[in-house]
């Protein structure tokens, strides 16, 4: 058996979803979303997906950049996964060996990576030279299988919305998304300070579903959000869900994903996904209390190149 390891092309992306979903069966992706996220992103990311195949099958996929939107300069990511059925075949280390020769090239000095918890994976990234770093959780509801928080009765002042009421100007929630993204635990912090990237590749993002993203406005301001992503089929995913500081602890990212999670429900939505970093207590908190299971930990990975 052969392994080539290329650049994807859009021909690829059902085969694309299939690695994933085969791998990851708990994030949410699609055909769409996948050349989407390739087309859309910035420049200075330097994005490539490259795909593995073996015989003319794709059996591996890795997503390759850089930081950009970091302020610490020179950290790149490498997520490499390959189909449970078709491990042991060298793919996975083919992708990896040419991730990291691109991010090389591009400046990269640091390179972070997921690896799920479990001892193959994680032998998989030790003999490659990646350390642990810090875990988070993947965590499945089932929409279909228990009830819901009831919603609650709206405090004074207090107005619940809906993405697509912003479709007019979107800024307010560009500005709640860079505030909350920026107190996210994480190895590489994100700084949003570009509108029109954000335009690009996350409000115009398909996978994004404006009616069920609620938002909660307090006065006139948007305070809380809970971001909703779909397959337009059965599985839903909370891509972000975040308070602005000033009005933190008052159950306002509750109100947001209660409101959520309940149009979903009502769309047809079986199966409501979400991550989390181990450190973010409160949110890990606000899915308990919604009723999530940990489903998978995932683990990132450093490895420092040269």
């Amino acid at each position: 058996m052969t392994v080539i390891v290329r650049d994807f092309l859009p021909a690829d992306a059902d085969g694309w979803v299939r690695v994933w979903r085969a791998a990851l069966p708990f994030v949410v992706t699609t055909p769409e979303s996948v050349i989407f996220r390739l087309a859309s992103a910035h420049p200075d990311k330097r994005y490539r997906l490259l795909v593995a195949e073996v015989d003319g099958e794709l059996v591996g996929t890795s997503q390759v950049g850089l930081a950009h939107d970091s302020p610490e300069p020179g950290q790149g990511f490498c997520n490499t996964y390959t189909h449970p059925d078709r491990t042991g075949l060298g793919a996975g280390a083919l992708l990896v060996r040419t991730a990291e020769e691109h991010l090389a090239r591009e400046g990269a000095s640091t390179v972070y990576t997921w690896v799920l918890d479990t001892p193959s994976n994680r032998a998989f990234a030790e003999k490659r030279g990646y350390a642990p770093s810090r875990p988070a959780y993947f965590s499945r509801l089932g929409l279909t299988e228990g009830a819901l928080p009831p919603r609650q009765e709206l405090p004074p002042g207090v107005e619940l919305r809906t993405a697509a009421d912003f479709a007019d100007d979107p800024r307010p929630l560009f500005e709640a998304d860079a505030e909350t993204t920026a107190d996210e635990p994480s190895d590489t912090p994100a700084l949003l300070d570009d509108y029109e990237d954000w335009l690009n590749h996350t409000w115009r993002a398909p996978g994004l579903d404006r009616e069920l993203t609620s938002v909660v406005v307090v006065d006139g301001e948007v305070a809380a959000f809970s971001a909703a992503e779909t397959d337009g089929l059965t599985r839903y995913w909370s891509g972000m869900t975040g308070t602005r500081r000033a009005y933190r602890g008052r159950g306002l990212a509750k109100l947001a994903k209660n409101d959520s999670l309940h149009r979903a429900r009502a769309a047809g939505y079986t199966d409501a996904y979400t991550a989390n970093d181990a450190d973010n207590g409160p949110m890990l908190a606000v899915n308990r209390w919604f009723g999530y299971e940990i489903c998978a930990t995932n683990v990132r990975h450093v490895r420092k190149l040269g």
